[in-house]
């Protein structure tokens, strides 16, 4: 018996160790997301993201050859989960165009604009000049899906009659520049002059509505 106790006791050890080092890799991309959000890129170092993750200081280098490696790995962890959940939300719902506009959608971006995630984007707007690699992994895999599901969002509405055609269809990014004016406001002059960013962006969700909402149609509920 005791034996077999003894067995099951290392077999519960090894299985401990084996899940310890399954999550290293995430608790590495926790960090660093931390470490970039904290300092930016060029500021942070590995070793600082070893030291919060509480590991050594080589291991990060283990599983990300670089630290361009390590920040698209918390780009994957961190972005694009979100941006899929409302990217496949707004393909696959039942809801009106406008609906999806007015609810999921502009619960999103209000939520983007509050949340530790917006760091990211401005680290990108502060040094992704320096680094076009970054850049262009972001945008392949960030920003082009969004634009591509915001055009076929904009064209199911105007399949089904709720919009008129617009250029609204060419330029989707018009949907989400006010967001990027609520980040700079919050990280500029927030501390200056308040802006309440949910109510601007809910207005101008509901200003492009009304500027391309088809004659006839009916004012979404949301």
């Amino acid at each position: 018996m005791a034996g077999q106790r003894s067995l099951q006791s290392g077999a519960r050890r090894a299985r401990t160790r084996k899940e310890q080092k399954d999550q290293r890799p995430q608790e590495i991309v926790d960090a660093a997301f931390e470490e970039f959000a904290a300092h930016g890129f060029a500021a942070t170092r590995l070793e600082d993201v070893a030291a919060r993750a509480r590991v050594s200081k080589g291991l990060p280098y283990l599983y990300f050859k670089t630290k361009e490696e390590l920040f698209k790995a918390v780009v994957r962890s961190v972005i694009t989960p979100h941006f899929e959940a409302i990217r496949n939300e707004m393909l696959m719902s039942e809801l009106s165009t406008e609906d999806l506009l007015k609810g999921p959608f502009l619960a999103f971006i209000q939520e983007l604009v509050g949340s530790r995630r917006v760091a990211i984007a401005r680290l990108m707007i502060a040094e992704g000049h320096k680094h076009p690699e970054l850049t262009a992994f972001y945008c392949e895999h960030v920003i082009a899906r969004g634009y591509d599901a915001l055009q076929a969002l904009i064209d199911r509405g105007v399949a089904r009659g709720e919009f008129r055609p617009t250029a609204l269809r060419d330029y989707p990014q018009l949907l989400i520049a006010p967001v990027l004016t609520a980040v700079l406001w919050r990280a500029l002059f927030e501390r200056h002059r308040h802006l309440d960013t949910d109510a601007m962006l809910a207005t101008h969700i509901s200003l492009v509505l009304d500027a391309i909402r088809a004659p006839g149609a009916k004012a979404g509920a949301a």
